[in-house]
């Protein structure tokens, strides 16, 4: 949040002082430091302080100055409407502080607040929408860097790619998020703890699905610690249940009941359905150890529990009627295991869940056995052949489009690495196109007149002026990216010199900057403008008597600058006539700017079919022309840091 987290042996002080404080200013300060240790640890305890705090908040809505605590509190509510599964809630209030942070708030709550909405946009699988604010945020971070929040954009890529099922990269980068915030110069606070739990967690998972028991069991103990040690009991019902289910997939049944049994004795899980799982699991334990009246009585458990919270999800009673139909057919209750077996069956079915219906099928054959009916028992064992082998097949198919997916994830990854050297390339190609060696002759032999002339003041001038001008052409052939102040710069710099060099003064220009572009922060590909102003000054200028460029920079929404040329020359059509009659011209625009086009539309990655320069001829009332404008779309990017 806002302000630094408190630590555990903070929090008794905070709530001392709360009990004793009846100022109004003073509890909400109090609460909203108390909050930011609560959301992580007590959702209880931070539902009844949000309670208090919104109160507070509700009687001074037009106060601005209490802005940063509003901020807060929707964001904390967010978070805790999130934990609770609550997601329309937690949206809506995200929604609150992202209005808030982007009107007033910091670079690093910025951040915070997107990586925040990601964790709500992952759960209800909005994984465009996750893309996008994770986005912002990394964008933000680049101006002002924050490895803490860096460190929790990895953990956030880290669950996409687990969700979409591109496990190798999914490792990679929980990996390397554990590893970043690990290595934080600074003491770890609430919310780290928070993030690297969910790091662990995820990685358990990864794990598990690689059939890796020993390093699932390892990720999920690490959670369990920190979750015990840090004091956060709101999820550690189900830190109890992953790690029991990491067990009992290792066929340790012993540690998984000891897991399971902590999962239903604790008592701050705000959710129940880790409750009713942990009981099933339970149910499935005792039935193991052939104690099936107990497995019966804590699978009815978990039955209510998800019938009262969960009705419609029939995930969760396929199993649970599986189960109790194997416990009754032990204790020779057939009349009522049969019926269960054909539940199952068809909660399965519904499903198409090949498992499930292997299984039942495979017991059930082994129930009318021991009745010795071998009509049945055979027809089932055959059932449960039939399902074995779709199971398998649909497994298999299941890995082979993990595969798929990891590959292609792959795949995009490298012909994104062979756009940025295809860029790179054309951009090599773009900078030898740049300076026209005819504009370099000239400049250099206007030069060289004012030193035969013995105007050494003029010329020193000017030749500093140009080698300014080289010295720029070579740094910036090295980079990709420069800040748009100084590609304005260098274009007035390149003016300059065929305004006083090469047209003595037969050529004046402008460059205006709209008010809301922040050019010395906004980046740009290097020197994208210059071939433009260059093709009007060959063009459409030469052969004026007194030629104007306009250049414009405005912006067209968040991601682009509008780049307007201007010039009141010829005219395109009057240009192509003299360029028949004349070869030094002729190639200039397909070195220039064609290539600078080509540029746009891969920097344009998003949509390569959009066109992001328009040439329009301007005409005077007569029809004749009087001049061309180019409108250039240029993709805002970050300025590296340095």
């Amino acid at each position: 949040m806002t302000n630094s987290l408190p630590l555990l042996d903070e929090v008794e002080p905070l709530e001392y002082k709360l009990k004793s404080q009846s100022a109004t200013h003073e509890r909400m300060v109090i609460i909203d430091r108390l909050l930011g240790y609560y959301v992580f640890t007590d959702i209880l305890r931070a539902e009844t302080l949000l309670s208090e705090q919104e109160e507070i908040l509700g009687k001074n809505l037009d106060d601005q100055s209490k802005w940063d605590y509003r901020l807060n509190f929707h964001q904390n509510k967010a978070i805790v409407a999130n934990m609770r599964y609550a997601y329309n809630v937690s949206r809506r209030h995200f929604k609150e502080a992202i209005q808030l942070v982007d009107m007033v708030g910091t670079a690093q709550q910025q951040a915070e607040v997107y990586i925040d909405f990601t964790g709500t946009c992952i759960n209800v699988r909005q994984i465009d929408k996750a893309k996008i604010y994770l986005g912002k945020a990394e964008k933000v971070l680049k101006k002002f860097p924050d490895f803490r929040l860096n460190a929790r954009i990895t953990a956030r890529y880290g669950f996409l790619s687990l969700i979409s099922r591109d496990y190798s990269k999914a490792t990679e980068l929980l990996l390397e998020a554990d590893k970043q915030l690990s290595i934080l110069p600074e003491t770890l606070d609430i919310k780290d703890y928070y993030f690297l739990s969910l790091i662990h967690s995820g990685l358990g998972t990864l794990y598990e699905k690689n059939d890796d028991h020993e390093r699932s069991i390892e990720s999920y103990l690490k959670v369990v610690a920190m979750a015990e040690s840090m004091n956060m009991r709101s999820r550690l019902s189900w830190n109890y249940l992953n790690l029991g289910n990491a067990y009992l997939a290792s066929n340790d049944l012993k540690n998984a009941e000891a897991y399971f049994l902590k999962a239903v004795k604790n008592p701050n899980d705000v959710n129940p359905i880790s409750h009713a799982s942990a009981y099933a699991n339970l149910g499935y334990c005792a039935l193991k150890k052939e104690a099936y009246q107990e497995s019966l009585e804590l699978l009815e458990k978990a039955q209510h529990l998800f019938e009262e919270y969960e009705p419609d999800v029939l995930e969760n009673h396929g199993n649970i009627t599986s189960w109790r139909a194997q416990a009754l057919a032990f204790l020779s209750k057939n009349e009522e295991a049969l019926q269960q077996f054909n539940m199952a069956i068809q909660i399965a079915e519904e499903l198409d869940d090949y498992k499930l219906l292997s299984a039942t099928y495979e017991n059930m054959a082994e129930f009318y056995a021991n009745l010795e009916n071998w009509e049945s028992a055979y027809h089932h064992q055959v059932m449960h052949s039939k399902y074995s082998d779709l199971y398998v097949r649909q497994v298999n198919e299941q890995r082979q489009w993990e595969l798929e997916v990891k590959y292609g994830a792959e795949k995009k990854r490298q012909e994104a690495k062979l756009l940025r050297l295809r860029a790179t390339k054309l951009q090599l190609k773009a900078l030898r196109a740049q300076m026209n060696p005819h504009f370099l002759y000239n400049a250099l032999n206007s030069i060289q007149n004012y030193i035969t002339s013995n105007k050494g003041d003029h010329a020193a001038k000017y030749l500093a002026k140009f080698a300014k001008l080289m010295r720029q052409s070579l740094e910036y052939s090295d980079l990709e990216i420069i800040s748009l102040e100084k590609e304005i710069e260098f274009l007035g710099d390149y003016l300059y010199i065929n305004e006083t060099l090469r047209f003595e003064d037969k050529l004046t220009y402008e460059i205006y900057v709209e008010d809301d572009i922040e050019e010395d922060i906004l980046g740009v590909p290097t020197m994208i403008v210059q071939p433009y102003v260059e093709n009007a000054i060959e063009h459409g200028l030469r052969t004026q008597e007194q030629g104007l460029i306009k250049v414009h920079f405005s912006l067209a929404d968040e991601q682009t600058i509008l780049c307007v040329v201007e010039d009141n020359g010829i005219g395109r059509k009057k240009a192509r006539e003299m360029q028949l009659q004349d070869e030094e011209y002729q190639n200039h625009k397909s070195r220039g700017t064609k290539i600078t086009e080509d540029r746009l539309r891969i920097l344009h990655s998003d949509d390569e079919n959009k066109v992001f320069v328009k040439i329009i001829d301007l005409q005077d009332d007569e029809g004749q022309a009087k001049g061309t404008r180019v409108e250039i779309k240029i993709p805002i990017v970050d300025v590296p840091m340095r």
